[in-house]
């Protein structure tokens, strides 16, 4: 029977933030969906063009990145500057081995990518609606 532990550890390409660093993120994605919420309910109670109404991508893209980056305990900017944290906020280590490097830079491609991908459907979502 296997444990698993209480405290998150580095794990290159797979988790590279816990504590207070993934609760940050989580405040992110909270913050990026309400504000993509009161897009939206603006842009459709306003009537706005689609035209107008595809900025709704960028609160969007807040919120999945921030919500990506809490579920998968791993930040994408951490991972391209090869950095980790499990401590207080701001207190960074540095990954000096290559291959966890490569490792962590492949995890924030694709967490870049995921989030591109999230918001992208949450956007044409919006504008499915406000074309009704």
């Amino acid at each position: 029977m296997s444990s698993t532990p209480t405290q998150p550890e580095y794990q290159p390409g797979v988790c590279n933030i816990g504590g207070p660093e993934v609760t940050r993120r989580k405040q992110v994605a909270i913050l990026g969906f309400v504000l993509f919420i009161i897009f939206g309910t603006l842009a459709f109670v306003q009537g706005l063009s689609l035209e107008i109404a595809i900025f709704g991508f960028f609160p969007a893209l807040l919120g999945s990145v921030g919500y990506i980056q809490s579920q998968k305990k791993f930040c994408f900017a951490y991972g391209l500057m090869g950095a980790f944290n499990f401590n207080s906020l701001g207190t960074i280590a540095k990954v000096t081995d290559k291959e966890a490097l490569a490792a962590d830079r492949k995890m924030a491609i694709t967490i870049v990518l995921q989030s591109i991908v999230l918001a992208l459907a949450l956007t044409g979502l919006l504008l499915s609606l406000l074309s009704l």
